[in-house]
């Protein structure tokens, strides 16, 4: 895997490592690993919901409000973020990597009792709200295709794990709803193997050769470093990004809605969340197309504009609709989020890039306190639904009405170097 040296000149501020396009698709197929780690941790509880909750006998309201109280710890997730810029990319995608696997096994083995359970719950969580593994593409990717490449891992990160295994660990293997999580576990081992051959990004090699050199310093976790632009930015990414995680957060409950109150069995309910997740697959795909062709903007208004139209339909479409009405909500919900997992990494400058990233992130953790309250009050008051996947999608037009009432910096094709300067 050889790689060049780009000279000052085109790269705006510093020389860094160019990687070779070979280290480029391990890169891609590595975070893509991670990213599915992520994603069907973050999404795994919509099938898991209705054993957990006949277990540890706890009905629907009231485990969205205990949800609600266990997800203050995410609002720390800057300490993990913040890494990025302390120790590296490699490092830190490793200690993510750990914690994701490690808390899985945690679910496995030690949750006897519902608080227990949340503890080791609201881990696995706070490790799926970093986006960390979309640093280290974006870092490296050329800037004509830099979006189609963070898409690629994005949708790599969906392949639809949540859908296939719950079937074959509860039904085929007679295991405990506990494997969801805990093959997880399992999964981490040659994701680790993997890790062993990242290396550190030009752009933060870079910088830690100035580091060394005496030419800058380290501001750990933004302080001192972040300026009004950053702020900015981290503002109106993370109050887009609430909405996106608070529509998510109510959508963790479609599992619930199929098999509760629709009576769909889980291998039912499983096909469904299957072609949802095929169909997200192709909505990240086209988002990253559309957003190096077209433009971020465009694409982030076209997937806002979707998930608005057919949650706001989900709950009132007859029966035999819903499938197809899942199908659209995972393309158009999976279109919107590549917009953020392409444009909040590029916008930050590179030497503080983790932090403004862990901060964003922090901020949208709002969405957690929100989004698990919102769907207790709805719960109790719509028990079967429908205004409940109505509210939902209401939620999605605030974005819409963000982008058009503040300027965003179009990043479509542009170097990070010259994003950092110009936005």
């Amino acid at each position: 895997m050889t790689a060049t040296t780009t000279p000052p000149s085109e790269a705006g501020q510093r020389p860094f490592i160019i990687r070779s396009g070979r280290y480029l698709v391990f890169l891609v197929i590595l975070m893509g690993v991670v990213a599915i780690m992520d994603q069907y941790l973050s999404t795994i509880k919509t099938t898991a919901l209705p054993y957990l909750m006949k277990e540890y006998g706890i009905d629907a309201s009231s485990f969205s409000w205990l949800e609600t109280l266990y997800m203050i710890p995410t609002f720390f997730i800057f300490f993990l973020n913040g890494l990025n810029d302390l120790i590296g990319r490699k490092w830190s995608i490793l200690i993510l990597i750990l914690l994701m696997g490690l808390s899985s096994l945690a679910i496995l083995l030690w949750t006897p009792s519902l608080s227990m359970f949340m503890a080791f719950y609201a881990v696995t969580m706070f490790t799926t709200v970093s986006n960390m593994w979309t640093i280290p593409p974006a870092e490296e990717a050329p800037a004509k295709n830099r979006a189609k490449l963070i898409a690629l891992v994005y949708v790599i990160g969906l392949i639809p794990l949540q859908a296939i295994l719950p079937p074959i660990l509860v039904n085929t293997l007679g295991l405990s709803w506990r494997w969801m999580w805990g093959v997880m576990f399992l999964f981490m081992i040659p994701v680790l193997v993997m890790w062993f051959f990242m290396k550190e990004t030009g752009r933060y090699q870079a910088i830690q050769a100035e580091r060394r050199a005496g030419r800058s310093k380290i501001h750990p976790f933004g302080f001192g470093a972040i300026d009004r632009r950053d702020l900015r930015y981290i503002l109106l990414g993370a109050s887009i990004w609430i909405c996106w995680l608070v529509n998510s957060l109510l959508f963790l409950w479609a599992g619930y809605f199929f098999m509760t109150i629709k009576g769909y069995s889980v291998g039912q309910w499983s096909m469904v969340l299957l072609g949802a997740l095929v169909m997200a697959i192709i909505g990240g795909l086209s988002s990253g197309w559309i957003m190096d062709r077209i433009g971020r903007r465009a694409a982030l208004v076209t997937g806002c504009l979707g998930m608005a139209a057919v949650y706001c339909l989900l709950g009132i479409m007859p029966a035999v609709a819903l499938p197809f009405m899942a199908a659209l909500a995972g393309f158009f919900t999976s279109f919107s989020y590549t917009w953020i997992v392409v444009y909040l990494p590029e916008v930050f400058p590179t030497e503080r890039r983790g932090a403004c990233m862990g901060w964003t992130t922090t901020v949208a953790r709002l969405a957690y306190i929100i989004g698990p309250a919102l769907a207790a009050i709805l719960l109790a008051a719509s028990p079967t639904m429908e205004w409940f996947w109505v509210v939902a999608g209401v939620v999605m037009l605030v974005p819409v009405a963000i982008v058009f009432l503040f300027r965003f910096y179009e990043t479509k094709t542009k170097e990070l170097e010259q994003i950092a300067v110009e936005r």
